[in-house]
């Protein structure tokens, strides 16, 4: 590019003029002009480069809007974070920095039940429950919607201290697959499963549990978790 034929700080150092990284964002603008137009050299070369800057301008001006709002922000995020006080952390994935903005803004609302709940759907990704202990000063959010633990616990702790009310304490509590739910299946049955998988219903790898596939699950749901796996690995 020559100087002075592009806007400062619009390219970046030793950009040069491959274009093929627009490629995505071209316009093809001979389709609106007479195919004997288009046919044209010199039309032709402008139809290209023209389309380049066009579709360029068209893909920034939408970028530029997704900026506007927290759901489809990318680089746009800081400012974000910069306007409600959050410190940048870009080890956070956008999905996750976007989640921590969503719940300083549902802060600055009357916190509800239904604001913790949605606060705790949205860091979490599944359902869930609150569940309001005014006796004792707290409340709990149970996920009902997955196995487990969900991901980023520490950014939704976090954020619940951000909109909660300062006397207010609060606790998680996980869904695990429970004894009862087990009862129609056979050891063969579960064996692509590890124990630690199987409890939230995740399939790790293969294993085979030996010497358990004669024993029912009614004979063992009397026992826990740990009484279980240890009689299994007494017997191996």
């Amino acid at each position: 590019m020559m100087y002075g034929q592009g806007e400062y700080g619009a390219s970046t150092y030793a950009g040069g003029t491959d274009q093929s990284g627009d490629q995505e964002h071209f316009r093809d603008l001979s389709r609106y002009v007479p195919q004997f137009v288009a046919d044209l050299a010199e039309m032709a070369e402008i139809y290209r480069t023209d389309g380049y800057e066009i579709g360029g301008a068209r893909y920034s001006a939408n970028d530029l809007l997704d900026q506007c709002f927290v759901q489809t922000a990318t680089w746009g995020l800081v400012l974000w974070e910069q306007e409600l006080g959050i410190v940048t952390n870009y080890q956070l994935s956008y999905e996750q920095r976007r989640d921590v903005i969503l719940a300083k803004l549902r802060g600055q609302e009357t916190t509800t039940v239904a604001v913790v709940r949605r606060t705790a759907e949205s860091f979490a990704g599944c359902a869930a429950e609150v569940i309001e202990d005014t006796a004792n000063y707290c409340f709990i959010i149970k996920f009902v919607g997955m196995y487990g633990i969900p991901p980023n616990m520490q950014q939704l702790a976090a954020a619940l201290e951000e909109i909660k009310p300062a006397h207010l304490g609060f606790s998680f509590q996980y869904r695990y697959v429970i004894w009862d739910e087990l009862l129609p299946y056979t050891w063969d049955d579960l064996t692509k499963f590890t124990w630690d998988g199987l409890r939230v219903n995740r399939i790790d790898k293969f294993v085979r549990w030996q010497n358990l596939t004669d024993r029912s699950w009614s004979n063992l749901g009397i026992h826990g978790w740990d009484k279980v796996k240890s009689i299994k690995e007494a017997m191996t």
